[in-house]
């Protein structure tokens, strides 16, 4: 059975389940789970069944798409509804949350149009059910007053989160199995109801990489772990410490707001595909103002990558256009009533009109505005929208508008990427935005690896690293005519100049000294410990050696850092009579969250440096 097929179950439905489990039952849970994962499923309009046994079914009604209720899981064996298998079942189901692109509807509790808070690009998606998910109150400033300060049930919910966010940090991956994972969505839930959305999202990042983890999912990687548990962990402390401003900042918004911003002249640039781990799917598209500033449009909904090809060719839900997202990417709107988000998406409210109008090209005017920008000035703009820890209500964008030539493919030790050379003499690498074999991604960068020297007009994402770096998402046609979407859009090998291209081995590094500074030995110790957990870092032994090589580095703080964080992990006490008291689980938590904290800041300091004007890339 693939998960995939199962409807979301809402955070608060599997605690329940599982809390009422006894404790036997508990301790087979992760056993139930795996059982139940390898049995047949079917859908039948809103009710999805599994079949336990020859004679067992188990099924979960989900009639808006999401299973928001205990009662909505149902059993048929004879221990039902005490049993293990409705907690399993909500177990191996996703946890409901928000897809990264609501289509914008109007509130009925709000007069302007907003959109459920998209976490997963900083804090981790945030879930949608319940009736209590209602826009934060925006109290009137007061500069007599004190600054205001979380109250004492969202402290209590954060002291709550940071528990089970370092004992996920103390057992590892292979210790947090179903129970765990229960106590960080009853968290979660307690979160979103005490008004901390942001915390709530991390919680739910959290269990949905663990899961990934346990499944053996091969997308998953360590350290999208490493920092959705570092979002968790930091958020849950600043919500105990922070105040006025930062304090609105930390909690987030269950709702984002849209503000009016009059009358635009749109023009389109590129439609990409999203598909996300949680089984959505659909497409953005990117468009830019006439004075360079950039939307994006978005239908993003539960169907993973089918859905994301189909929606590229229906109709946009702004105004009256009928213009396709894949059509709006080279054409142009002009809006009147338009709202926006903070971080630029357009609002699809009923006040707002919207017509087709032309569009420009990459090489006219406003958009060839875009390519004028040094590489420097717009890697140092998508490094604050990309940082790990960045303001979910942050503005900005993570695309950069490059003019590079082909050099060819570069093998690297992670695979094969591509190399050019930008304008002004620096190399950047650009890898594939997505691996999914029915997205276009993959077989337009084998294609224009075939084509060194074409020289082409790239739209990409910032990918953090010590080396210019960029996930290619959009490019003009080798040919010279038009635009290519690589995501969507196939190149054909009649389109390339040169069928025959070099490959490159992996060139030497230059950004500095920092570019050669032993980050990693810091970096190693921050990952090893979520999937083996605390026990696995403190059995590691002397690490003096290290601490040496990192301080020869000028790193003193990372030294410093290494040396706590494995202190901490090794560190246990005794009482009078010899035997082994419970591990200090909130200091090594605090430590590793100081050295995860650390090592992302010392990696996009690297970033930025590598971009520079006289850093520009590989000579």
């Amino acid at each position: 059975m693939n998960e995939d097929r199962l409807p979301p179950v809402a955070p608060e439905v599997t605690a329940t389940l599982v809390e009422n489990l006894s404790p036997r039952l508990r301790k087979r849970l992760d056993a139930a789970v795996t059982k139940l994962c390898a049995r047949p499923t079917h859908r039948e309009a809103d009710t999805v069944t599994i079949e336990v046994d020859d004679e067992t079914e188990l099924r979960l009604h989900a009639p808006s798409g999401v299973v928001a209720t205990t009662d909505a899981i149902t059993c048929g064996c004879l221990l039902a509804p005490a049993c293990v298998h409705r907690a399993a079942a909500a177990c191996a189901a996703p946890a409901a949350q928000a897809p990264p692109e609501l289509a914008d509807q109007p509130s009925a509790a709000a007069p302007e149009p907003a959109s459920v808070t998209d976490f997963a690009s900083a804090s981790g998606p945030a879930f949608v059910t319940g009736p209590d998910l209602v826009p934060d109150p925006e109290p009137a400033p007061d500069s007599a007053s004190p600054p205001e300060v979380a109250s004492p049930d969202q402290r209590a919910a954060a002291e709550t989160l940071w528990a089970a966010g370092a004992a996920v940090l103390e057992a590892g991956v292979d210790g947090a199995g179903a129970v765990a994972q229960s106590a960080l969505l009853r968290a979660a839930h307690t979160a979103r109801l005490r008004r901390l959305p942001r915390a709530a999202g991390a919680a739910l990042s959290v269990v949905t990489l663990l899961r990934a983890a346990r499944a053996g999912d091969p997308s998953y990687r360590t350290a999208d772990l490493v920092t959705a548990l570092a979002e968790l962990l930091g958020t849950a402390h600043r919500v105990r410490t922070a105040s006025g401003p930062e304090l609105a900042a930390v909690r987030g918004r269950a709702r984002r707001p849209y503000s009016p911003d009059g009358s635009l002249r749109l023009y389109g640039l590129f439609t990409e595909p999203v598909v996300t781990d949680s089984g959505h799917g659909g497409v953005r598209t990117w468009v830019a103002g006439s004075d360079g500033r950039l939307f994006t449009v978005g239908d993003v909904a539960p169907g993973g990558v089918g859905r994301a090809l189909g929606v590229a060719d229906r109709a946009v839900r702004l105004g009256d256009s009928a213009l396709t997202h894949r059509e709006l990417g080279r054409a142009g709107l002009a809006v009147s009533g338009a709202t926006v988000s903070p971080d630029g998406r357009l609002g699809a409210g009923k006040g707002v009109k919207a017509v087709t109008a032309g569009g420009a090209a990459w090489t006219e005017p406003p958009l060839a505005a875009l390519w004028e920008t040094p590489p420097s000035e717009q890697a140092a703009r998508a490094l604050r929208s990309v940082s790990r820890y960045a303001d979910p209500d942050g503005g900005g964008s993570d695309l950069l508008f490059l003019d590079v030539e082909i050099l060819g493919a570069l093998g690297e030790s992670g695979g094969a990427c591509l190399l050019a050379r930008c304008e002004g003499g620096g190399r950047v690498r650009l890898t594939v935005a997505d691996d999914d074999p029915a997205l276009a991604h993959r077989d337009n960068m084998m294609l224009l690896a075939a084509a060194p020297g074409a020289r082409l007009r790239i739209i990409g994402r910032l990918v953090p690293a010590p080396h210019p770096r960029l996930t290619l998402l959009a490019c003009s046609h080798p040919s010279g005519a038009g635009t290519i979407d690589l995501g969507l859009d196939r190149l054909r090998r009649a389109d390339l100049p040169d069928p025959n291209a070099p490959v490159y081995p992996a060139p030497p590094e230059h950004g500095g000294s920092g570019a050669h500074a032993p980050l990693y030995l810091l970096e190693r110790r921050v990952e090893q410990t979520v999937p083996a957990g605390r026990a696995a870092l403190g059995m590691l032994g002397d690490v003096t050696a290290e601490t040496r090589r990192i301080r020869r580095a000028g790193l003193p703080t990372a030294a410093g850092l290494l040396t706590a964080l494995c202190a901490s992990a090794a560190r246990r006490d005794r009482d009078l009579f010899g035997r082994l008291l419970p591990a200090d689980t909130d200091g090594f938590a605090i430590h590793w969250l100081a050295a995860a904290r650390y090592t992302a800041a010392v990696a996009e300091s690297l970033c930025s440096a590598a971009w520079q004007p006289a850093q520009e890339g590989v000579r």
